[in-house]
């Protein structure tokens, strides 16, 4: 399985860095207004927000590289969360949308949303 790449740093993101834990929760409405709510998954959808900025031509590429290899969201990949130190495997792209800007040397940035696949 691919492993998402590290910056020359051997970081895998920049600060400001967010972590989200959210559940997938169904609505049922009733007809006298009441509602019935229930998860759909037991655990929750691990997300990344991976903010990149002043990265150089060559991190810019890998990155852009390894975007097209995962074909946007459709690939599965491996991503290491720097703020509890574990390999979460099962990972995917959580857009099919992403820009990749280099305005001048070391002056690259991108964002980038991960979403663990749970099952």
């Amino acid at each position: 399985m691919d492993t998402f790449p590290k910056l020359r740093t051997e970081a895998v993101t920049q600060y400001p860095f967010e972590r989200t834990h959210r559940y997938s929760t169904e609505v049922l409405r009733f007809v006298d207004g009441s509602e019935q709510r229930f998860r759909q998954r037991g655990r929750p959808i691990q997300e990344w927000t991976v903010e990149l900025q002043l990265l150089d031509e060559g991190e810019i590429h890998q990155l852009r590289e390894f975007w097209v290899a995962m074909a946007g969201k459709v690939g599965i990949f491996t991503f290491h969360d720097p703020w509890d130190g574990t390999d979460y495997p099962n990972c995917q792209f959580a857009s099919d949308a992403a820009a990749f800007q280099l305005d001048a040397e070391m002056r690259g940035m991108t964002t980038l949303r991960i979403r663990r696949l749970v099952s």
